[in-house]
């Protein structure tokens, strides 16, 4: 076997006249009759090779006619300059080349189902061949860049006294959040694990056990709907300090973003990350995860809509609801009457019922069916408000204030995208702290934790926190990068009396809490420490770093969003042997639908 001295894309014009031996795949070959170009490839990159009849042994430049694309082959020769009209910037090394005398075939190749530089390959069938698919260039750069980033991550926390602890991935199924991902148990017939969909009650074990500060980069799975940046697998960058506040675990997560972000990207950072609470991040963005990289922010106009004759408007303010726009500028586009009704059309997928504009004419006039509703002093103020100008168009959604933020909150993101305001190239921090403690579910008819039911309450509403329950926030804390949700955390309840008293807002019983939680529960009879942590999504800010579109760029073997790996088919079907020992009888399902 001749066995590589150099990677691919490692030689250079210092290695010129060595005798070099590289190892890798026929990426690209060129035939000029008795005189044969080809590229060769790994992960290091791409290497021309020169194969010359007159300077090759007859037995070896027939191998070099038997050459296909994707055979995995060896190549040894001396390096050389190219000729300098034949220098290739685009790649590392397009200034040498290898003048190859000897050429070893460790194992051809089929032709493949694909051409791995076309852009434009369907992604179900580069799933089905992901091994195949693994070998892009892109590919393989992100998986690259994701193992830097692990390791930057690693080398911080460590530096800053955490210590890496394994947690279970056959745990106690706690229905209260995502659907868990259950495990038959063989050995305890008809009991069942959870997958974690997180290593929550596990990382606040290990504070309460003393050991300060744990990490993990640990695998997690949820049993939800998927998109663009969801699987129901994934990866966590998990952490939990004790004997902290707010501030400090933020000030470790940020300056573990600062380093990734400076480290992979060379970003320079001279202040804090901007911090917003999230009322601020819904009035301002209409979304808890705001992309600040651009304007288009919302405006409550609801104290001058409840004094119009429009009852649409003056029954959504009184039902609780608000009159809120955005001023899309002139600068952007003149929108038409067509336009405005494909936005209407956008809007009613987030539940609005309509979306009323304001079009500003070159001398202030306004042109809106709403100017019969409103005196022109009301105008007048919707335009200052807006700060519009000539040739602005006033967005104007009203309903309830959950329906109008959705709707301007996902309606400014879609403008933006489509005018251009958007600087691809730019990266937009910001924390959003003091969320909602508790949401009230209209389904169930009880409030449940707008994060998790181990969430501390904020310190103003800790004494009065039953009759509060509807208004009082938590310390609780994400951090935004671009409109996405990086990561998120919060301080934990360490007092066990307020536990119990979370759980009784939240509706469960006894036997609830100690069905689900009792060794958790029962854990903070024994000295719990202040606590609290934070988890980063590892895929989506691997995503973030290389800008693509969809988490499944930056996973090796990811699934469809159908939950289904295509290359493996899993999930399958399987023996009748398997289900009898695990005493699980399947039933009939036709066309069934979630």
């Amino acid at each position: 076997m001749m066995k590589r001295t150099k990677m691919c894309g490692e030689v250079t014009k210092k290695n010129v006249g060595e005798t070099v031996v590289l190892n890798g795949w026929v990426a690209k070959i060129r035939d000029f009759g008795g005189l044969t170009f080809l590229d060769i490839r790994d992960r290091s990159g791409v290497c021309q090779i020169v194969c010359n009849e007159s300077d090759m042994k007859d037995s070896e430049f027939s191998k070099v006619l038997s050459l296909r694309n994707e055979f995995v082959i060896a190549v040894k020769g001396k390096l050389a300059l190219r000729n300098p009209q034949n220098i290739n910037k685009k790649i590392s090394t397009g200034e040498v080349e290898l003048l190859a005398d000897e050429i070893s075939i460790f194992s051809e190749s089929d032709p493949i189902p694909f051409a791995l530089d076309d852009p434009n390959i369907n992604e179900n069938v580069r799933l089905k061949y992901r091994y195949l698919d693994l070998r892009r260039p892109v590919l393989q750069h992100n998986l690259m860049i994701r193992s830097k980033v692990c390791k930057i991550i690693r080398d911080y926390l460590d530096a800053n006294g955490f210590i890496e602890v394994e947690t279970p991935m056959l745990g106690k199924s706690t229905p209260e959040g995502a659907r868990d991902y259950l495990v038959p148990s063989r050995v305890n017939p008809n009991t069942f694990y959870a997958l974690p969909q997180s290593p929550q009650l596990y990382k606040q074990l290990l504070m309460i056990a003393g050991y300060d500060r744990y990490y993990q980069i640990a695998r997690c799975f949820r049993d939800e709907d998927l998109r663009a940046n969801r699987q129901p697998e994934f990866t966590q960058i998990d952490l939990e300090m004790s004997f902290v506040d707010q501030n400090d675990v933020m000030d470790m997560a940020e300056g573990m973003i600062k380093e990734v972000f400076s480290k992979i990207l060379g970003l320079k950072f001279d202040s804090k990350f901007l911090s917003i609470t999230y009322k601020e991040a819904m009035d301002r963005f209409g979304s808890d995860a705001p992309d600040m990289r651009f304007g288009l922010e919302l405006v409550d106009i609801s104290d001058i809509a409840k004094n119009s004759s429009l009852g649409i408007f003056v029954s959504a303010i009184e039902n609780g609801g608000s009159v809120r726009l955005i001023n899309v500028p002139s600068s952007v586009a003149t929108l038409s009457r067509r336009d405005i009704e494909t936005l209407v059309d956008f809007v009613k997928i987030y539940k609005a019922k309509g979306l009323s504009f304001i079009q500003v004419g070159e001398n202030g006039e306004v042109k809106s069916s709403l100017s019969k509703f409103f005196s022109e002093k009301q105008m007048s103020d919707i335009l200052k408000r807006a700060n519009a100008k000539s040739g602005d168009v006033l967005l104007v959604c009203a309903d309830k204030n959950d329906v109008v933020f959705a709707s301007l909150g996902a309606l400014r993101v879609h403008i933006a995208n489509k005018y251009g305001l958007i600087n691809k190239d730019e990266y937009k921090f910001c924390w959003v702290t003091d969320f909602p403690m508790f949401e009230y579910s209209e389904d169930e008819k009880r409030y449940k934790a707008v994060h998790h039911p181990f969430t501390a309450p904020s310190d103003l509403f800790l004494d009065d926190l039953e009759n509060k329950k509807a208004v009082a926030t938590a310390k609780a804390y994400d951090i935004v990068i671009n409109g996405q949700e990086a990561g998120g955390g919060s301080i934990r309840i360490h007092n066990k009396k307020v536990q119990e008293r979370v759980f009784r807002i939240l509706g469960l019983s006894e036997d609830d809490i100690s069905n689900r939680f009792g060794f958790f529960a029962d854990a903070f009879k024994y000295g719990a420490p202040p606590h609290g942590g934070l988890a980063f999504g590892l895929d989506r800010l691997i995503m973030l770093l290389e800008k693509v579109s969809s988490i499944r760029e930056v996973i090796a073997f990811p699934k469809t969003q159908a939950a289904a790996d295509l290359m493996s088919e899993a999930p399958s079907k399987v023996d009748k042997k398997q289900l009898d020992e695990l005493y699980i009888a399947l039933k009939n399902v036709e066309n069934k639908k979630d």
